[in-house]
């Protein structure tokens, strides 16, 4: 989050800064201060802007570093806090930066497969990511295959929903993209690691043309996905 996006949250609220100050725990002085840039806004308080403004879990504050360690259990209830209604019997804990949740999962060497299906959600529900991080951390974790995959299928999903230039359709197209110089020639999993041999050789002949472009070895098509992102 910027001075500016802070400023321009206030306003579409049409707060006064004394009215939003007194939401964010802060002086009317010090919120002035934070909107010009003149004070560094810390990431306590950027997510306390998220919350009071109503903004996107995009802007929380992203990770220090990667989240592959994040168990499966943690993951289902960090989609249920940002809204996957797959999980929506969960009690969610604090909401996380949708980008870390989508990275955790992809990071998973083997992912259930209820995990598996938000994942496309995730890219329909927040395409606000900011996509330049999202690539850079891909790419040093080697996840490059499995986000292009994973965006392909959630634009093909969002292609049914969605007029031809859709803002969400314009940004997921931006992220393939950009995923495309990232493309490994290596041969991987959507979080299915443990194949057998005779798995594997049963999805190289039997994969869709997209997990072969990302070379994965993954049966999942867009059909599998069971739900309207809207």
């Amino acid at each position: 989050m910027t001075p500016a996006s802070l400023k321009a949250s206030r306003k579409h609220k049409r707060w006064t800064q004394q009215q939003a100050a007194s939401l964010l725990g802060v002086s009317q002085p010090y919120l002035a201060l934070l909107e010009s840039g003149q004070r560094t806004l810390s990431p306590r308080l950027v997510r306390k802007a998220v919350r009071v403004y109503r903004l996107s879990s995009s802007l929380l504050p992203p990770a220090a570093a990667s989240q592959s360690d994040t168990g499966l259990e943690q993951l289902a209830r960090q989609l249920a806090a940002l809204g996957y209604p797959g999980f929506a019997y969960l009690r969610g804990g604090w909401k996380r930066n949708p980008a870390d949740v989508l990275l955790a999962a992809l990071a998973q060497p083997n992912l259930e497969s209820r995990l598996t299906e938000a994942l496309p959600w995730l890219l329909l529900r927040y395409p606000d990511m900011d996509r330049e991080t999202l690539v850079r951390r891909a790419r040093v974790d080697n996840l490059s295959n499995r986000l292009g995959f994973v965006v392909d299928m959630a634009l093909e999903l969002a292609e049914r929903l969605d007029p031809p230039q859709s803002a969400r359709l314009v940004a997921l197209r931006a992220l393939r993209d950009d995923l495309l110089a990232s493309r490994l020639d290596v041969e991987g999993t959507l979080g299915q690691d443990a194949l057998s041999p005779a798995e594997r050789e049963w999805l190289r002949e039997n994969r869709s043309e997209v997990a072969a472009f990302w070379h994965l070895l993954t049966n999942w098509r867009p059909e599998h996905f069971p739900y309207d992102a809207r």
